[in-house]
């Protein structure tokens, strides 16, 4: 098998021969990939990875100055996203964690949501869209495209949690019409990666905390099963083969069954110090594959070289010859993490053999 062959059937749980390795690095751990191995070298290329994501972005958004009316902070210290959600970061080293303000945190009326400016998806699809997807395949790898924060977390990002929260119990006209909206505009995105061919697209919302649910599962179906149903259906129904690939931190192990339910394929990250992996695989291994399962709050940056080179290739084990676990680490790297820690990662997936 080739690189892309390889990967694909170790997701679909078809067999095969080499395990591939994905990671991301904090900035500071790719200066250091950069001190190791040279200035002019991407860690990505360096150690081989297979996924590729798709980077053309053509939607159409509103100058940063267009959000100033919402939000309670902005200025110099405050990124503006395209969707007017306000970022303050801490450092660079928490580069995914921020302090978010909340466009529409003081929305009072359903009027008040129907009139903000959402960005537009409308001329997402487009041939720079399609002529990437194919590049990525004739490099032999497979192309993924990120539509993560898809409904939950997009929507409280927007509205704040607690508000939301409150929207979903005692003022449901406003829940629903943020929730539809954005369900729509991910639709946009998914069915245009779908029609461009691409191979993995790539959900996502925060479902879990560390040892319990964010919502009770009656909340979830009501307001996001559904509508992660129907977006996963739209994508599906243009290219059927492609891969669902659904991310959540923590503790999700009630929903497992209704993503599999609403077309998950992959699920991410499978986080060892919230749910067990191997108890997950006994249970749903059959009709899931996964991705993760390396710990980055325990065996990234406290264990040993050895500890990671030996969780690694147990996890394998425990997936079988039959695949259905690219296993990686699962987050993003930080600094506290040993790059020698990196390394055993791959030399342990270089050397894995498939029993």
């Amino acid at each position: 098998m080739n690189q892309r062959e390889n990967l694909m059937s170790l997701l679909k749980r078809q067999g095969y021969e080499r395990a591939p390795v994905f990671f991301e690095l904090c900035p500071s751990l790719e200066e250091e990939f950069r001190k190791r191995f040279g200035k002019d070298k991407d860690y990505r290329d360096y150690f081989g990875f297979t996924l590729k994501e798709v980077t053309v972005n053509n939607a159409k958004t509103f100058p940063a100055e267009a959000y100033y009316p919402y939000l309670s902070e902005h200025g110099e210290d405050v990124f503006i996203d395209m969707w007017g959600i306000g970022h303050q970061r801490g450092s660079d080293a928490a580069m995914h964690m921020t302090k978010f303000v909340h466009p529409l945190k003081n929305a009072k009326t359903v009027a008040d949501i129907l009139n903000y400016p959402f960005p537009s998806f409308e001329d997402f699809y487009c041939k720079e869209l399609v002529q990437e997807i194919a590049d990525i395949k004739k490099q032999d790898k497979v192309s993924y495209a990120h539509a993560e924060c898809s409904i939950w977390e997009r929507s409280w990002y927007l509205r704040g949690m607690e508000e939301l929260m409150m929207d979903m119990l005692t003022d449901e006209d406003m829940a629903q019409v943020l929730f539809d909206i954005v369900t729509d505009l991910l639709i946009k995105r998914v069915e245009a990666f779908a029609r461009a061919d691409v191979d993995i697209i790539f959900f996502g919302d925060d479902i879990g905390m560390q040892h319990s649910i964010m919502m009770s599962r009656e909340l979830y179906q009501k307001w996001i099963k559904p509508r992660l149903e129907k977006a996963i259906r739209a994508a599906k129904q243009i290219k059927p083969d492609i891969l669902i690939w659904y991310h959540s931190c923590g503790y999700i192990e009630p929903f497992i069954p209704d993503l599999i339910e609403v077309g998950v394929d992959i699920l991410n990250p499978i986080q060892p110090e919230c749910m067990d992996f191997e108890k997950i695989h006994a249970l749903y291994g059959d009709r899931l594959s996964f991705h993760g399962t390396v710990g980055t709050q325990t065996t990234m940056p406290f264990g040993t070289p050895e500890e990671v080179k030996r969780i690694t290739k147990r996890n394998l084990d425990i997936a079988g010859k039959k695949g259905g676990l690219m296993c990686s680490p699962t987050h993003l790297l930080e600094p506290e993490v040993p790059f020698e820690n990196i390394l055993a990662y791959v030399e342990a997936c270089k050397e894995y053999s498939v029993k």
